[in-house]
């Protein structure tokens, strides 16, 4: 589906054609040790395939020594359809929340021991009314893409990504039904709260956006800039720069599946170095997963964003890489073996 525009977009696309590979030996190294630890083959399970994943991916033995969690927020003008319950300025004052610690991504920051960078994408300015223009012109989108690719700038890891924004659940919805089809209501959800009658607002806003916008939807980064915001935007680029860095990423829920969707749109094998966290409550987001073909790591019936989700996988793909690197073969801790 990629297209050639002559514009930013093709800074973009010229990094998607040169994403590095799977280092294979690296791979292999881990699963023949893997067959050697104090256990039975197979015994821990997806924990000995996120360690091969973590070598496939960073070229070395599996090892986190730097995770950070990432959130973008943005504001987006569609919220002046009332698509929201909330008003855009609950997003300022939760990256506030974040900064003072007071969020739930804060606590399980601690839990995990992971590192937090908040990224505020200019919300005193939101995007555009997708029901009226394009959010962004295509180098704003372009150079808010390359913004993201900033956040793993000081070194990490394990990128873990979420988002903050009111009204991005409506973005989200309208992303997936631009890339796979169906209609705008098998797309929705409550979001931050919404009744029935404001489920039903959120898909009648989002239909009114692709009737607008649907001759200018068959590139993927043109269904980012014209339906899509800053943080939607910018997590792409942060994905992107962990497979150029080969930094292994975590995805989050809804929203920032969004953001992975139109990277895989533009390249079937743009993000085999991620890893989805899990299953948003968020009802469309099952389907989102299911036409990707991916499978999360875990569903615990969570819906918040900020990359809660992610941040917790970041536990289990810790003690994955743990497990790998500090067990003991059979040799080592002289236990007898089949």
């Amino acid at each position: 589906m990629t297209q050639t525009s002559g514009m930013p977009f093709d800074d973009i696309r010229a990094l998607l054609n040169s994403m590095p590979g799977p280092d294979t030996h690296a791979a292999q190294m881990v699963s023949e040790r893997d067959a050697q630890l104090t256990k039975p083959p197979g015994a821990l399970g997806k924990l000995e395939d996120i360690a091969v994943w973590l070598a496939t991916w960073t070229g070395r033995k599996p090892q986190i020594t730097r995770p950070l969690v990432a959130i973008f927020a943005g504001n987006h003008g569609v919220t002046k359809q009332g698509v929201s319950p909330f008003p855009s300025d609950v997003t300022a004052q939760m990256v506030a929340n974040f900064s003072s610690g007071g969020a739930a991504i804060n606590q399980i920051c601690i839990a995990h021991d992971l590192g937090l960078k908040v990224f505020d994408l200019a919300l005193e300015i939101p995007t555009q009314d997708i029901t009226e223009e394009a959010a962004m012109d295509e180098r704003t989108c372009a150079a808010t893409m390359a913004f993201g690719m900033e956040s793993i700038a000081g070194g990490t890891d394990l990128l873990c990504i979420g988002e903050m924004g009111i009204g991005n659940t409506t973005i989200a919805s309208a992303i997936y039904y631009a890339l796979y089809g169906g209609t705008a209501a098998d797309w929705v959800g409550p979001g931050t709260g919404h009744d029935e009658a404001g489920v039903k607002l959120k898909a009648d806003v989002i239909e009114k956006a692709i009737a607008l916008h649907k001759e200018h939807l068959k590139d993927p980064l043109e269904v980012l800039r014209r339906l899509g915001g800053r943080e939607i935007a910018a997590m792409a680029g942060a994905i992107l720069a962990g497979r150029a860095q080969r930094i292994p990423v975590v995805i989050d829920g809804f929203v920032a599946t969004s953001a992975a969707a139109i990277l895989q749109e533009c390249d079937a094998t743009a993000l085999d170095h991620c890893i989805f966290a899990h299953t948003s409550a968020e009802p469309a987001h099952e389907m989102a997963l299911k036409a990707m073909g991916k499978q999360p790591l875990l569903n615990l019936g969570m819906r918040l964003g900020e990359g809660t989700g992610a941040a917790l996988a970041a536990g289990i793909i810790k003690a994955a890489a743990l497990c790998h690197t500090g067990m003991a073969t059979f040799e080592e801790a002289s236990v007898s073996n089949k």
